[in-house]
């Protein structure tokens, strides 16, 4: 099988620390002296002698000797933490940077969404900037044309597409930018955390249009933090940590591996002291945190296991009447819950007043509760009617991964925050 991407042990390194040099005139004489000394810095470069009096910097790789071959008509995830290479990655691909060592095969036309707007000039219009970005492509005018109704249709700024995009909103600006990238059919697609702007709706739309480009048989990378698309979407996938590929292989067991392996975002919150009130006292937070079923600070769950909330704190005197709990909402401030560790009338009379010393309130939240998405916990201590303590409320955020729930044969978003497995009977009368 043909191959569209091939990677052979690219690096790329960034300098660090660099002094900012002051803009000056130079004299000719500064310019006949830097001229006639440039042979010298080379050669005390190539004996790895700097100048004497040279401002020092430091050097980081954001990727180091990474390579693999991506088959034409493939679908590559790519994951990782931030930081780990993933956008480095897809700007060599795309050649907007150079890899400072190894080599890069590109076969096909690219087609890539980096970052919103992206290879859009800002005076131009929104109709101007699609036949310049077709062009870029290397496509005829009649292509072009070919796709235009389409793009402007599925981007949804029509009334604004003669306006220079200066003035579009960001949601115009990636709404157009996505169409333009994902319609004008490069043989290879390059997107990077797409669904990270935009309302929910035309995230809908964009995760559609990518399963299209899918199954059209063409090229595509994909970054995201979101697993769910990442599993919805790609055949394969790479794990990317500190710059280095460490793991590849089918999307299902990438993911896996990226999941238990303690390489996604910490899904742990912990409070420095100069972030506590005053007025908290005698309740001081220590740490929140999003367990798994095995135990492990997670940022990812999955909705068929159960997941805990553990929140660890201070109280430096006696309380009394002290609850402590939490409010779950949605990305976009819905709220799908609030429950605090004395609702229960047993607990309450248990810890309803409380001894000085460290505490820890746990509680579970049951598998088939969650849909796919990221959610925000807040928290809040305090003594009903008498005093708030303490409260945050956006403490922490985790996501959600729904590969196994129920109704997952089905290709439609189901909507809501929670997704839960009903006790469904079927029965027939006649």
């Amino acid at each position: 099988m043909t191959i569209a991407i091939s990677v052979n042990n690219i690096g790329k390194q960034y300098k660090i620390g660099a002094s900012q040099q002051k803009f000056q005139y130079n004299m000719f004489r500064d310019v006949l002296v830097d001229t006639l000394m440039t042979p010298v810095r080379v050669y005390r470069a190539l004996r790895g002698q700097g100048m004497r009096g040279a401002t020092a910097t430091s050097t980081i790789w954001a990727l180091k000797d990474v390579s693999f071959d991506l088959e034409e008509g493939k679908v590559l995830g790519i994951v990782g933490r931030n930081g780990a290479g993933k956008s480095t990655l897809l700007k060599i691909l795309s050649r907007v940077t150079e890899p400072t060592e190894g080599t890069v095969t590109v076969r096909g036309r690219v087609g890539s969404l980096l970052e919103v707007g992206t290879g859009f000039h800002p005076e131009l219009t929104g109709r101007e900037n699609i036949y310049m970005n077709g062009a870029i492509l290397g496509m005829k005018r009649a292509e072009i044309d070919s796709k235009f109704d389409e793009i402007v249709e599925f981007s949804e700024v029509s009334q604004f597409i003669d306006t220079p995009v200066k003035r579009y909103s960001s949601g115009m600006y990636l709404r157009l930018a996505f169409a333009v990238a994902a319609h004008l059919e490069p043989e290879i697609l390059v997107v990077d955390e797409v669904l990270a702007v935009g309302d929910a709706e035309f995230q809908r739309k964009c995760l559609g249009k990518m399963s299209d480009v899918a199954q059209q048989g063409r090229t595509v990378l994909f970054v995201s933090h979101n697993m769910s698309a990442i599993l919805r979407l790609t055949q394969e996938a790479i794990v990317l940590k500190k710059g280095q590929l460490i793991k590849r292989a089918p999307t299902p067991e990438a993911v896996d591996f990226y999941l238990s392996s303690g390489q996604a975002e910490s899904g742990q919150r912990v409070w420095e002291a100069d972030e506590v009130p005053a007025a908290s006292q005698p309740f001081r937070p220590v740490a929140i945190r999003i367990k798994d079923r095995s135990g492990n600070v997670v940022d990812t769950v999955r909705s068929t296991e159960p997941l805990t909330v553990e929140w660890e704190y201070q109280i430096n005197a006696p309380i009394t009447g002290l609850r402590v709990g939490m409010y779950l909402s949605t990305m976009r401030g819905e709220y799908v819950f609030t429950a605090f560790d004395t609702d229960d009338a047993k607990q309450y009379e248990q810890f309803g007043s409380r001894q000085a010393g460290r505490y820890v309130s746990r509680c579970e939240i049951p598998a088939d509760f969650f849909n796919e998405g990221r959610y925000s916990l807040g928290v809040n201590a305090s003594s009903f009617g008498v005093k708030r303590y303490f409260m945050d409320e956006n403490a922490l955020s985790f996501n959600v991964d729904i590969s196994g729930a129920p109704g997952m044969q089905w290709a439609e978003v189901r909507q809501g925050p929670v997704r839960p497995r009903l006790n469904w009977k079927i029965e027939k009368l006649d």
